[in-house]
């Protein structure tokens, strides 16, 4: 039988323990000793992982005739060590956030001491692009948008839906110049839900990245190249607005 290894250890098992582990589930219990002759383990090592599995809830650990053995609990216990997982993690995650919120004075002070430059993030991957695409739901006020929703969709079919709807309950608007094509077209329909106003770039104008300018920032986002790219520049967005509301006018 093939030992479901890869996914023990998608849950945090350690390859050692993954073994062990799917060894004791085929056989009945079993001490230390005879576990390592049979998976080729160091014994002291392959007590300290069973110890692991114990603390897991996953293995149960007992004395038999003056010897310690270990026996697998049922499967199913993998159910309550998930949940006692996510309990763990939520935690975590609250107790850290709480610390950020203690060095964030640290971090923007650091931030602002370089006040009065140009800064340029760059984010790459699918992950990187919709991070970056989050930062423009901080816009304060109106996003400004060169788009081909096409190109858009075609990327991240499952984010752009729901950030549409988020941006809008975040009562973000957004002036956007769509190239021309049946995406942009059906997304359009979607403006007063969506807040957008849209004007369409005449037809033959195709290009793949999108522009967003909000706040004193500007997003480039490159599709072919799944990367990236804000600007944040009070002058130079200054000179993006205008540009965008002249060619807003001639459409």
């Amino acid at each position: 039988m093939k030992y479901p290894h890869s996914f023990l250890q998608s849950l945090g098992f350690t390859q050692k323990e993954s073994v062990l582990y799917c060894v004791l589930l085929e056989h009945d219990a079993m001490t230390a000793a005879t576990l390592a002759s049979l998976t080729g383990i160091n014994r002291t090592t392959v007590y300290d992982v069973l110890l692991t599995l114990v603390q897991k809830g996953l293995v149960s650990k007992y004395a038999y005739q003056g010897v310690t053995v270990f026996q697998a609990l049922r499967p199913e216990r993998l159910h309550n060590y998930l949940e006692r997982e996510k309990e763990e993690s939520i935690h975590r995650i609250d107790v850290q956030q709480r610390s950020l919120q203690e060095y964030m004075p640290a971090f923007l002070s650091l931030f602002a001491s370089s006040v009065g430059h140009p800064k340029v993030q760059f984010f790459e991957g699918e992950k990187g692009m919709r991070e970056a695409y989050e930062d423009t739901l901080t816009a304060q006020g109106m996003i400004y948008a060169y788009t081909n929703v096409a190109t858009m969709i075609e990327k991240l079919p499952h984010f752009f839906p729901d950030y549409f709807i988020r941006r809008a309950k975040l009562r973000i608007p957004i002036k956007a110049i769509f190239v021309d094509n049946n995406e942009s077209r059906f997304r359009a329909e979607n403006d007063r839900e969506e807040l957008r106003q849209t004007r369409f770039f005449p037809k033959g104008i195709v290009f793949s990245p999108e522009v967003k300018i909000y706040n004193n920032k500007m997003l480039i986002a490159s599709w072919s190249e799944t990367v990236s790219v804000i600007v944040e520049s009070a002058e130079t967005i200054t000179l993006q607005r205008a540009i965008f509301e002249l060619l807003w006018e001639s459409l």
